[in-house]
């Protein structure tokens, strides 16, 4: 099979995913064909040799409706001859896109794939497409009678589960705070973040959702994000722990990166920054372990790329909720300095669509400052799934 490797990665500066957010006013498709047009552009493709484009989303609704990955690549100017598709497994989309480019260059049906992802939490809220319909069905309901939940019980029953403290939760969220503002002060980003313009002519050059250490001393004071009554009586061992500050807010925002084969690699004179070394999925179950999966599939990518825990020198394990990281480094053992080292979603946002791209850069981004060689990339989503990512930075 054909290596597939990552020429570049870009992606626009995140903002928050509601009214008044910096880029609010900037359509969902604009935010993406922007992203890929800049990709292309610094990369110095000549578009006519991409070969197909996978593009993350979870809200196919309204304006990220009927493919939104298409809309995109005709937004941006790219050929019309360029096909697209858009792809949905919730908060690892674009990841699931990046594997499907790794797996259609190893199989030899492509040679060179734009990958990306997009979110506007703002313009399409999440929850859009379920608004007035049942999107499991009666057997689901069977199988699991009191219902399917949503992710922020999920992140308190993960916290009762792994006895991750509220205190830990607000100290976690704080960390990534600080790291994300020494990435973002020592340019370690600058790379890979591409400013825009937004509606109103103001230049988005910095994510928005990075505060500054004043602004998280009340963390502490934050009401349960997510305790309501239906909840509290069918989980009654819930204490109630998970506040916004320890989530990942809602957030808009693209990214992109350019996938190709070690023979497109050659003809096309590209220098690559990663090699992807290995690709696996993990499921666990709907409730009890919803956001957990990411055990597994850590460890089955790892089985997959023949390496152990001790020879990556970078994790990126998406903070939909700190929770999820650090019940993660408690059952895997992982030092904290190795964890998110710039950083993660609780600071940057989480534009669900455009997170597992995000990660890319990130693990891409921390190898190179602390001259690694392999990071591993890790997202849970919806539905108790995951999907996992190595990389092997080329020097």
């Amino acid at each position: 099979m054909s290596a597939a490797y990552v020429v570049d990665v870009a992606r626009t500066p995140f903002a928050r995913g509601k009214a008044g957010g910096a880029l609010a006013g900037v359509h969902p498709v604009s935010l993406l064909a922007g992203c890929l047009r800049s990709l292309v552009d610094r990369v110095g493709l000549d578009p006519a040799e991409i070969d197909d484009a996978y593009v993350g989303c979870v809200s196919q609704v309204g304006e990220q409706s009927l493919n939104v990955g298409r809309a995109a690549v005709l937004a941006a100017g790219l050929p019309e001859q360029l096909p697209a598709t858009t792809i949905d497994r919730q908060c690892g989309s674009s990841m699931q896109a990046l594997a499907f480019a790794v797996h259609a260059i190893g199989a030899g049906a492509a040679d060179v794939v734009l990958v990306g992802g997009v979110e506007s939490m703002s313009r399409v809220p999440l929850w859009s497409s379920t608004l007035g319909a049942d999107p499991y069905g009666p057997e689901v309901a069977r199988r699991h009678p009191g219902g399917l939940i949503e992710q922020g019980i999920a992140a308190e029953l993960t916290a009762v589960r792994w006895g991750i403290e509220r205190a830990e939760l607000d100290a976690y969220a704080r960390e990534s705070h600080s790291r994300a503002r020494r990435a973002w002060d020592d340019g370690v980003l600058d790379a890979q973040v591409t400013p825009l313009e937004a509606s109103d002519g103001t230049r988005v050059a910095r994510d928005e959702t990075v505060r500054a250490a004043a602004e998280l001393e009340r963390l502490d004071e934050l009401r349960p994000a997510f305790r309501n009554e239906e909840a509290q009586a069918r989980f009654p061992q819930i204490d109630w722990r998970v506040t916004a500050g320890s989530s990942s807010p809602l957030t808009d925002g693209a990214a992109a990166a350019l996938i190709v084969s070690e023979r497109a690699l050659r003809s096309l004179g590209l220098t690559p920054l990663a090699r992807v070394h290995a690709t696996a999925v993990a499921a666990e179950h709907p409730i009890d372990r919803m956001l957990m999966a990411v055990v597994p599939a850590t460890l089955r990518v790892l089985e997959r790329a023949g390496l152990s825990l001790e020879e990556i020198d970078a994790f990126e394990v998406n903070e939909a909720f700190a929770c999820v990281p650090l019940a993660w480094q408690r059952e895997l053992g992982v030092d904290a300095e190795r964890l998110n080292p710039l950083g993660g979603a609780i600071a940057y946002g989480h534009p669900l669509g455009a997170s597992g791209v995000r990660l890319l850069g990130s693990a891409i981004a921390a190898l190179r400052q602390r001259d690694g060689r392999y990071g591993l990339q890790v997202i849970c989503e919806a539905g108790g799934m995951a999907n996992a990512t190595i990389i092997e930075r080329m020097s």
